[in-house]
């Protein structure tokens, strides 16, 4: 194994593991949690009593379906485009209301995952099959630019469990400068926040005792073994969860728990590991009221209503354009 580092790649994810893991501090993009097995693993995630985020979204959803449904009305009908829509079972809560009250408008679910929205798209078409829906498999960025297509109506652009929380301050900004970018007067953006809360809490939410959310971080490890010839010894690896009451920052990492060398075949790449060193995986953050409007300022955006669950612990924002 030679000790040069690559650099042509077949894909993305193999130029972004090769940058990532010969950096320091290492890290990898959490977005390549998600595929099969990774999909899998976040539902169940998201079915786990530690998990707040999504019972608070579900409850919100289910007390105040009407008047969200209300607030996405067009004269002309409108566009629902639900960025990060993963298996769609809080969307369904608003999509049956909004099919019953026969509302002209279609849905267009966008997933970094081709597989999940295949199963969003077959569970629609046996539950809902009046709705017009039309999946589309990509980034948030390449949707955000074929957003133009979608000008002669309403859009309703909606982001579902607090999934900007994977991005840093500075980044969100720019994601949704983009989004405030496609969007018209008559256009809004339905996006959920969660919320500071108790830091144990938050803490319980990320590492849970039974080891799901450890295996759906390592699930990174394992696709590197499988897509790229990888020898990562996923015992050698340790989940490790952080959170920062300050800064309203999770980060979650794989910490190697041995000095060790990993080998990937197709990126002709021997990585060294010292014991305790870390893989920087993923960031979630948490907000409240008065960085939620900063970052909507900054990125030319206001915020016009919000929604809260019995708890307060989560919030959905509705946004347009200043």
């Amino acid at each position: 194994m030679k000790n040069s580092v690559k650099t042509t790649f077949a894909s993305a994810f193999e130029e972004d593991v090769s940058k990532g893991l010969t950096t320091f501090p290492k890290y990898l993009y959490s977005k390549y949690i998600y595929d099969k097995k990774g999909d899998k693993l976040f539902q169940d995630i998201m079915a786990l009593p530690e998990y707040y985020l999504t019972n608070c979204e579900y409850n919100i959803l289910e007390k105040h379906t009407a008047e969200i449904a209300d607030a996405f009305l067009g004269p002309d009908g409108f566009d629902l485009i639900e960025l990060g829509a993963g298996d769609g079972k809080k969307t369904k809560v608003l999509l049956r209301h909004l099919v019953a009250q026969n509302t002209n408008f279609s849905y267009l679910p966008v997933d970094i995952s081709l597989n999940v929205l295949e199963e969003l798209n077959a569970s629609l078409k046996e539950e809902l099959p009046e709705l017009q829906i039309k999946i589309q498999q990509g980034t948030y960025l390449k949707t955000l630019e074929n957003l133009s297509n979608y000008g002669f109506r309403k859009k309703v652009i909606m982001m579902l469990g607090s999934n900007i929380g994977n991005l840093l301050h500075k980044d969100a900004i720019i994601f949704l400068k983009n989004i405030a970018g496609a969007m018209n007067a008559e256009d809004m953006l339905f996006m959920g926040f969660d919320q500071k809360k108790n830091p144990q809490t938050i803490l319980d939410a990320y590492n849970d005792p039974t080891g799901v959310t450890e295996a759906f971080n390592k699930n990174l490890l394992v696709r590197i073994n499988t897509e790229l010839n990888g020898n990562f010894d996923i015992d050698n690896f340790l989940h490790w969860e952080t959170y920062d009451p300050e800064t309203g920052t999770a980060r979650s990492f794989l910490v190697s728990k041995i000095d060790q060398k990993v080998i990937i075949e197709n990126l002709n790449l021997e990585v060294h590991f010292e014991a305790w060193e870390t893989i920087h995986t993923e960031i979630s953050q948490k907000y409240d009221d008065s960085v939620v409007n900063w970052l909507a300022q900054e990125a030319g955006l206001k915020v016009v209503r919000t929604f809260t669950d019995s708890k307060k612990y989560y919030k959905n924002y509705i946004f347009k354009v200043l």
